[in-house]
């Protein structure tokens, strides 16, 4: 693919977010719907998946009528990478700014993963996953909590407990 059409595609594809984000804050449920495909899947922050533009739409009404309401979304285009000419992935970060706020909580930062599909209408969302940035510190392997999985592991091993070993 040609370096020009990447700039173009690029300036389209962050253009949907950004009218992900507007959408959004406009608690516009009809207009957020429409920048997915019709068969798309939207994983929530907390696991759950829906799936088809008529649920996102109807999930998103019920949110921005409800707890939701007057919300904000705002957020940042980490990168895009293209698997082919017509799907490309979106990285980036965007957070709910709720009306009595005036800074966004790092708690509630979320990182989307975003496939998007060159339809005949321009870039739709086929696929998103949002998850919530907070990093775990993985322990040492020679500290306290490790050792003690270890010991576990050991005993599990010995009594026979737990998963099977091939």
């Amino acid at each position: 693919m040609n370096q020009t059409r990447h700039s173009t595609d690029d300036i389209a594809i962050d253009e949907v977010f950004q009218q992900l984000q507007r959408t959004w804050t406009a608690n516009d449920a009809q207009a957020f719907g429409a920048l997915f495909t019709e068969d798309s899947d939207y994983v929530s922050y907390d696991g759950t998946r829906a799936i088809g533009r008529g649920q996102h739409q109807h999930n998103h009404d019920q949110l921005f009528r409800g707890v939701l309401a007057g919300s904000a979304l705002t957020g940042e285009l980490e990168s895009i990478r293209y698997l082919t000419p017509d799907v490309a992935i979106l990285y980036g970060t965007a957070s709910v700014l709720m009306p009595w706020r005036s800074r966004l909580p790092k708690r509630r930062l979320s990182r989307q993963t975003v496939v998007l599909l060159r339809t005949e209408n321009g870039w739709k969302i086929t696929a998103i996953h949002n998850a919530r940035v907070r990093p775990v510190t993985v322990p040492e392997p020679n500290s306290f909590p490790a050792r003690m999985s270890q010991l576990m592991a050991r005993i599990a091993h010995t009594l026979g407990l737990g998963r099977r070993t091939a």
